[in-house]
C-alpha cells in the first residue's frame, strides 16, 4: 500500500477548507436546483475556484470581497488565498503515490496584451501556470485550448471551447484529474443487471456487490458510507434517502450545514466501521455548467459574486494595462465508476474581456438502487474534489 503523507495546513487554512466545502455544497444546491431534476450530474467546485482565486490575483475592492468571502476566505487577503490554493496544487498527490491526480492551471493570453509582472510572477508562483500568447482571431486558437483540456484530463474533457472571441483579452483555465483504485475493489463476477428505481420508475443497471468493512452510519435523511481509495486517505462517501426523503432533502440538508463542521459532525455522530452488504451501480456521468438554467454565471450571481461580471466598472486592475470583467465561465466534467475504482475530470474555463474484532462488529445493507448523493475527498485535509448526484438517468 502506498505512503500515507497527510497534508499540512495551517490554522487559517484549515477554516478555509471548511468554508470553501461550505461554497461546494452552496454549489452542488444551485447546480441541482438550475439542472433537469431527473438527470444525475458531476461537478467540480474546487475547479472553479481555482480559477476564481486566480482571477481574484487580480482583483480589487468589492469585487475582491465578494470573491474571498463567496469563495470562503473571508478577507483573508490575496496573498492568503494563493498560499492555500499553492498548498493543495502541490500536496493533494503527494497524498497517495498509487493515485493520479493533477490540478493544472493555464492563462491563454490575446497578443495584443501583456500581463503585468506581479500577476505573472504570481500565476507562476502560486498556479503554476504559464502564459501563452496566441491570436485569438486565428482558429487554431480553439485548438490549442481544446489540446489543453484534452492532454489535462487524459481525454476525459477533449473539447472545451468551440470558439474564441477575438475581443477577449484572455481565457483562464483549470483542469483537475482524478483516478484512484478501491482499497478493495469489486470482482467483476458479482456485478448482476438489477432493478435500479429511477424517477421515471424502473430500469435494469448493472449493481457491483461486494460485503465490505467500512464507515457507515444512517440518521433521519440518509445512510451514509466511505468507500475508501488505495491508502485510504481518499474516499467516496456516498449517501441514499431514508424512506419518504429524495436526493433534493440530501443536497439541502448538507447545504445547510456544511461539511466538518460542528452542525455536519453531529449529523455524522455515530459513523464507524460496519460489514456493509454493498451494492452501488456501475456508471458514468458527464456534465456541462452551459446546460444549466443560467449557467455557471448565473449560479455564481445567485451565490452572491456579481461585480466580476460587471463590465461597466470593473475592478479587476491588476492583470493587464487593461482593466477585465468575466465575460464567460464554464465548467466541464465527467466521472467513471467501476469494479476498479473512479476516474473523474473537470475544467473550468473563464473568457476576460476589457472592461473493532470482527465476531462484534455490526453489520449493515447498503444496496444504492436508486437516486443517490455523493461526495470525493481527501481525509487528511477534508478537501471536497467533485460532487455528484445519479439519479440511472
Amino acid at each position: 500500500m502506498a505512503e500515507k503523507v497527510p497534508i499540512q495546513l495551517t490554522e487559517e487554512q484549515k477554516v478555509f477548507v471548511s468554508d470553501n466545502n461550505a461554497f461546494t455544497l452552496n454549489f452542488m444546491k444551485e447546480a441541482n436546483e438550475a439542472s433537469d431534476n431527473n438527470k444525475s450530474f458531476i461537478f467540480s467546485p474546487l475547479s472553479v475556484t481555482y480559477v476564481l482565486a486566480m482571477v481574484n490575483d487580480a482583483a480589487t475592492g468589492t469585487t475582491e470581497r465578494e470573491l474571498e468571502q463567496t469563495l470562503g476566505f473571508h478577507e483573508g487577503g490575496i496573498q492568503a488565498v494563493n498560499a492555500y490554493c499553492k498548498n493543495l496544487i502541490e500536496n493533494l498527490p503527494k497524498t497517495d503515490t498509487n493515485m493520479d491526480l493533477t490540478i493544472a492551471n493555464a492563462i491563454f493570453l490575446n497578443k495584443t496584451q501583456k500581463l503585468k509582472d506581479q500577476f505573472k510572477q504570481d500565476m507562476q508562483e502560486f498556479y503554476h501556470a504559464e502564459a501563452e500568447a496566441l491570436d485569438f482571431s486565428s482558429q487554431k486558437t480553439v485548438g490549442r485550448i481544446n489540446d489543453w483540456c484534452n492532454k489535462k484530463t487524459k481525454g476525459m474533457i477533449p473539447s472545451m471551447l468551440s470558439d474564441v472571441d477575438p475581443m477577449a483579452i484572455s481565457y483562464l483555465l483549470n483542469a483537475i484529474y482524478f483516478k484512484a483504485e478501491w482499497t478493495k475493489k469489486f470482482d467483476p463476477k458479482e456485478t448482476k443487471e438489477e432493478t435500479f428505481t429511477t424517477v421515471n420508475g424502473k430500469k435494469e443497471l448493472p449493481l457491483m456487490h461486494q460485503n465490505v468493512l467500512i464507515n457507515y452510519v444512517k440518521n433521519s435523511t440518509f445512510a451514509a458510507i466511505d468507500i475508501p481509495y488505495g491508502n485510504k486517505l481518499w474516499c467516496m462517501t456516498v449517501m441514499l434517502p431514508e424512506e419518504g426523503k429524495s436526493t433534493d432533502d440530501i443536497i439541502r440538508l448538507l447545504s445547510e450545514t456544511g461539511w466538518g463542521t460542528q452542525k455536519h459532525k453531529d449529523l455524522m455522530k455515530g459513523t464507524m466501521g460496519y460489514k456493509v452488504d454493498l451494492k452501488i451501480p456501475r456508471f458514468e456521468t458527464s456534465s456541462d455548467t452551459d446546460k444549466l438554467k443560467g449557467g455557471l454565471n448565473g449560479l455564481l450571481q445567485k451565490l452572491g459574486i456579481h461585480e466580476v461580471f460587471n463590465s461597466d466598472c470593473t475592478e479587476i486592475l491588476n492583470m493587464c494595462d487593461d482593466p477585465v470583467h468575466i465575460d464567460m465561465i464554464r465548467q466541464k466534467a465527467m466521472i467513471k465508476v467501476n469494479e476498479e475504482g473512479t476516474v473523474a475530470a473537470a475544467v473550468t474555463a473563464s473568457g476576460l474581456l476589457g472592461g473493532a474484532a470482527v465476531d462484534m462488529t455490526p453489520r449493515a445493507t447498503f444496496h444504492a438502487n436508486r437516486p443517490f448523493v455523493y461526495v470525493i475527498r481527501e481525509l487528511s485535509s477534508g478537501v471536497i474534489l467533485f460532487v455528484g448526484k445519479y439519479t440511472g438517468e
